[in-house]
């Protein structure tokens, strides 16, 4: 079994004739999708030319999810390697010659005569109702063409630029650690190593190390938010927030309910954080370079066999489709496991549509937290396996669903490693494993959620230095972390290595973890309710996502997320985990 990706189903190189063949074909596309603005003058066949317009679509959305995750997928596992940034540069620019086009259509369809009429007398139409009515609900929020057009290259060179910046810097940093030099993702995974003095030492050597880049970051952070505050506003967005909301099909009310409720269940997670702090011998709250430090006796790591072999015993519980998923990807190179230099940190999921596959990265060091990462990622993968049979232009689903089955797998292997476990100091150790993520999606998620905030909200008027936005990240850690964390032993940098705060057309990319994690619990305690039925409506229910508001989706599973009820019912799960913890470690 290889541990990197295989990505022949795609190419088998940027010198591939077939990549020739369909990069030529896709520049004859964008020739033959400018050549319906003329169609898009009047009404007439009005029916037959949306058709059209239809099927030139998804050809065009299938052959970009090939050429682009090629170039982007080589690029992710080597931040240098030229040929992807240069075919990532090249497909951006492409795509900017569709804007017209696109915005001539938005305004055509927005005004189209009795569309729902027109909808129901064509099949192809009738299969994409959801996604032709959000292009007319978009549609409120467009410029004229010029201005699009404008938009669409400046941020060539503006947001996306920026973050192909922050995203070189963090992945080819070098960070000089007892004698060497190792990567920011290896000195970040000493943060769960079994020994105090190397947790500290490389946390204190993390921090050192981005003094070296923290001024181009925050140029970086700068220029991104400031860009996104400028065109939410003229698009006619309340702000950024509200623009990520719409963007995630998501009412303003679920996410201030869901926010208020996680509030309210703060001091739950700072009373664990004093614990362990104490179980590790602080006098006072924990250091911040103690977060992921395991508690418990089980010391061992995991090879990635070994790792593999516990997901696919745990996968199968839920049933053989999961199973079998996670075999191929194991198998049949779909993973892409270890850190090295150039490489991105963290890990994600790639849903390839157009080979129905999909492609996972991690950065694999042998520790329980990394087969909980690679299960998470399996979970998109799953995911993906149920949007592969629904239309490219109905897979797309937002970002706050798109961590519900990836925190749904999370669980189904915690869960059966906890009842596995042989003792109190095995339970203790793996509980300790869950409430640790659980910390950093309910706490931290807020943390970097109220930096984001103040951040967008502060460059209407100003632009932030690297010791200003420093301070908002530690103000921010206060407001949620609270007595948990000691006050002198933060993480100020949390704004640097984060990718998520880089992108000009995706902010606020921190509540869906929250909403995933707890609409996953809640979801999880349905599957303990009633097996058999629930694994039925659960793949429907993911496939979905790609044509129903977050509400919509929730309420295949009975669930109204605009009320307190569910997230309390999700969190007083998170309780108990938290609970027998306490009781353990008394």
């Amino acid at each position: 079994m290889s541990h990197t990706w295989n990505l022949d189903k795609l190419y088998l190189g940027f010198d591939d004739p077939q990549f020739a063949f369909d990069f030529a074909r896709l520049e004859e596309i964008i020739k033959e999708y400018n050549r319906f603005q003329p169609r898009f003058a009047s009404y007439e066949n009005k029916i037959t030319t949306l058709n059209e317009f239809l099927r030139l679509n998804i050809e065009f959305q299938l052959l970009v999810d090939k050429l682009y995750h090629f170039a982007s997928l080589n690029q992710s596992v080597d931040s240098t390697h030229q040929q992807a940034i240069k075919y990532i540069t090249t497909f951006q620019m492409k795509f900017t010659e569709l804007t017209a086009t696109e915005t001539i259509f938005k305004k055509w369809l927005r005004d189209f005569p009795n569309i729902e009429e027109a909808i129901a007398s064509d099949k192809l139409l009738e299969e994409h109702r959801f996604h032709l009515l959000e292009i007319i609900h978009h549609a409120q929020y467009m410029l004229d063409e010029k201005t699009e057009i404008l938009i669409s290259k400046l941020r060539q060179s503006g947001s996306s630029a920026w973050g192909r910046l922050q995203s070189l810097l963090t992945s080819t940093m070098a960070v000089p650690y007892e004698g060497k030099e190792i990567t920011l993702s290896e000195v970040r995974n000493l943060a769960y190593h079994q020994s105090a003095d190397v947790r500290k030492k490389a946390y204190e050597a993390e921090l050192a190390a981005y003094k070296a880049i923290d001024k181009s970051l925050a140029f970086a952070i700068n220029g991104i938010k400031g860009e996104v505050n400028t065109i939410s506003e003229f698009r006619g967005y309340a702000s950024p927030l509200d623009q990520a909301l719409v963007l995630s099909r998501m009412q303003e009310t679920t996410l201030n309910t869901m926010l208020s409720v996680m509030k309210d269940y703060l001091p739950m997670f700072r009373n664990y954080l004093k614990r362990k702090a104490q179980l590790l011998g602080h006098k006072n709250s924990l250091p911040f370079y103690d977060l992921f430090a395991p508690i418990g006796t089980i010391s061992r790591t995991y090879t990635i066999n070994e790792a593999n072999d516990y997901i696919l015993k745990n996968f199968k519980t839920f049933n053989n489709r999961l199973y079998e998923m996670a075999y191929r990807a194991f198998n049949e190179g779909w993973v892409d496991y270890l850190p090295k230099k150039g490489k991105v940190g963290g890990a994600f999921c790639a849903n390839l549509i157009s080979i129905k596959e999909s492609r996972v990265l991690t950065n694999f060091d042998g520790a329980f937290g990394d087969i909980i990462t690679l299960a998470h990622e399996l979970g998109h993968a799953y995911h993906g396996e149920a949007i592969f049979k629904e239309s490219p232009l109905n897979s797309d689903y937002t970002m706050p669903v798109a961590e519900t089955a990836s925190t749904f797998c999370e669980t189904i292997v915690n869960k059966a490693a906890l009842r596995e476990a042989k003792s109190d100091e095995e339970k203790i150790y793996l509980l300790e494993s869950s409430i640790q993520d659980y910390t950093q999606v309910i706490v931290d998620i807020m943390s970097r959620f109220i930096f984001e905030k103040t951040v967008f909200d502060g460059r209407k008027k100003t632009v932030f230095d690297e010791n200003e936005l420093k301070e908002i990240m530690l103000d921010a850690q206060k407001q949620t972390y609270g007595d948990g964390l000691d006050p002198d032993f933060l993480h100020p940098y949390m704004w640097a290595c984060k990718g998520h705060y880089y992108s000009g057309g995706l902010s606020y990319y921190n509540f869906p973890y929250a909403f995933g994690l707890l609409f996953a619990k809640g979801l999880y305690a349905r599957y303990l309710s009633n097996k058999e039925a629930f694994v039925a409506v659960y793949d429907d229910l993911l496939a979905a996502t790609g044509q129903m508001s977050v509400e919509d989706v929730a309420k295949l599973a009975g669930i109204d997320v605009t009320k307190p009820e569910f997230w309390i019912g999700s969190l007083e799960i998170i309780k108990e985990d938290i609970d027998l913890f306490m009781e353990l470690t008394k």
